[in-house]
């Protein structure tokens, strides 16, 4: 079976460490978009990779003009692009409304909303263009029941999934599928990194080639 190419943001985090490893184990070809130089280098060189397996990038996602570059590149490389699992994260809060700051508010639209939508903009033509292909991020319950002091974090990553879910429907029944998996925390305490890791999977088998435009819920 030919290996699919899996592109993953925020990849040096926790999560997208162990999103990275288990994709690669699986064969996958993996393609690392992030802004910490050194945190790319060291978990490129953990995965151990060759490189035509492998392609590692340093980017801003704000910038729409090298996403659309770095969405061509890793074509190019690969021949194809069959998913995108976006994990840059970012909380900014614990004021109410009329306390809170526009620059707050800009960060968390910038953090949540725009980088999902430059890297749906530049990635999707491909991935849907492989007849097989997902789009997965992760969220918070908040963006359907908000909490006090919670709005700017809420309202960004209400718009993200708002994109996402408009995804799932602009492409059902082509082979694309979009979905958000939902957390409260991802620790010890909340949902673990291997219990979203384990929802990925499953969400990438073929078992799942209908299941789109949900929120799934990993919590109690």
């Amino acid at each position: 079976m030919n290996p699919k190419t899996i592109v993953i943001t925020g990849a040096t985090g926790v999560l997208g460490n162990l999103v990275a490893k288990t994709f690669a184990e699986r064969g996958e070809n993996i393609a690392l978009l992030d802004r910490d130089q050194t945190k790319l280098d060291s978990l490129s060189r953990d995965l151990n990779l060759p490189s035509d397996r492998l392609y590692a990038q340093t980017i801003d996602l704000l910038d729409a003009h090298a996403l659309h570059d770095s969405a061509e590149a890793v074509h190019s490389k690969f021949g194809s692009v069959h998913a995108l699992i976006h994990l840059v994260g970012g909380w900014a809060g614990g004021r109410t409304i009329p306390e809170s700051s526009k620059e707050d508010f800009e960060f968390m639209l910038n953090q949540h909303a725009w980088t999902t939508f430059n890297l749906l903009h530049s990635f999707v033509p491909h991935i849907a263009s492989s007849g097989w292909g997902r789009v997965i991020t992760v969220s918070q319950p908040v963006t359907v029941k908000p909490v006090a002091k919670s709005a700017l974090y809420a309202a960004a990553k209400s718009a993200q999934e708002s994109l996402v879910l408009t995804l799932a429907e602009e492409y059902k029944d082509s082979g694309l599928t979009a979905n958000i998996i939902h957390v409260k925390s991802i620790d010890i305490k909340g949902t673990s990194p291997a219990e979203i890791v384990s929802a990925m999977l499953y969400i990438c088998s073929e078992e799942a080639n209908k299941l789109t435009g949900t929120r799934i819920p990993l919590y109690g």
